[in-house]
């Protein structure tokens, strides 16, 4: 009986996560990372980067509501927005379900991860080649927030890999200097965290705490379960120069959207930013 192939992630030394996959459907190696596409019959269709699961059809959607939803709820009225990174695209649709959303800047530094996700996820890609107001940037998103003036954006929101390859430059605090710069004076700004739970995931997430936490006046973090990251707990970090995301939560205003997310709720939001206390104690002590 033949084998089946399977995927398989090191999430520490000694644990490893795997899935028996149908079809390895795309390889390649573009100029910036291997980029691979699979089946599978419980997750779906999904995508790695370098060997690390990014997005799959399953559970895309956890990732996305929390990532454009909870901003949105603190600030109804955003209405520029530069996404950096989130090649899938699944980041770009959720916001553009905003009617009012006037302009999406996104900065993606690999071409190949858009491209290949349009065409083989159209689920989360669809939407970038058919909404006007999405605006695609093959760059990099250190240079492109260090080259942009102040006061452009209300929301910035940081969809990045892990703080290795492409992804490192994400998590310095020049970043984070030049994103406060390019906010407004409202402006917020959403960035994939990291995870508590695993030791060398655990470092990052603590250094970048520090870092947006000495750059901007509110820094806080929040969390979601993500069945197919690292520990399945993951964070983001919310940062802003006037918004906190319990006392400016406008709830009704958000729910008068009308928007069905499969995640996101209004009652899940304040909740989300009540974390545990080992992630309070590291999220307190200096890396």
């Amino acid at each position: 009986m033949k084998k089946p192939l399977v995927y398989t992630e090191r999430w520490a030394k000694d644990t490893s996560f795997s899935i028996d996959i149908k079809t390895h459907i795309h390889h390649e190696k573009s100029p910036f990372q291997t980029i691979d596409f699979y089946d599978s019959e419980t997750f779906g269709r999904f995508f790695t980067l370098d060997g690390l699961m990014m997005v799959n059809e399953k559970d895309e959607f956890i990732y996305h509501d929390m990532i454009s939803h909870v901003p949105m709820a603190v600030n109804p009225d955003i209405k520029r927005v530069l996404i950096i990174g989130g090649g899938d695209g699944g980041t770009a649709r959720e916001i553009a379900r905003y009617s009012h959303i006037e302009s999406i800047d996104m900065v993606e530094i690999d071409e190949r991860v858009v491209r290949l996700s349009e065409q083989f996820l159209p689920q989360t890609a669809s939407t970038l080649s058919n909404d006007s107001r999405i605006h695609l940037h093959f760059k990099d998103g250190v240079e492109f927030v260090q080259n942009t003036p102040e006061n452009t954006y209300d929301l910035i929101l940081v969809d990045s890999t892990d703080p290795i390859g492409p992804g490192e430059g994400l998590f310095t605090e020049a970043f984070y200097k030049n994103c406060y710069k390019s906010l407004n004076a409202k402006g917020i700004l959403i960035n994939q965290h990291e995870s508590p739970y695993f030791e060398r995931d655990k470092i990052q997430m603590v250094r970048a705490h520090q870092r947006i936490k000495s750059t901007f006046p509110i820094a806080k973090v929040y969390q979601f379960n993500m069945p197919t990251y690292p520990s399945g707990h993951w964070l983001f970090g919310f940062a802003s120069k006037h918004y906190d995301p319990i006392n400016h939560h406008q709830k009704d205003v958000w729910e008068s959207f009308g928007l069905y997310t499969k995640y996101y709720n209004s009652n899940l939001h304040e909740a989300a930013f009540q974390l545990p206390t080992y992630v309070l104690e590291a999220l307190n002590h200096d890396a």
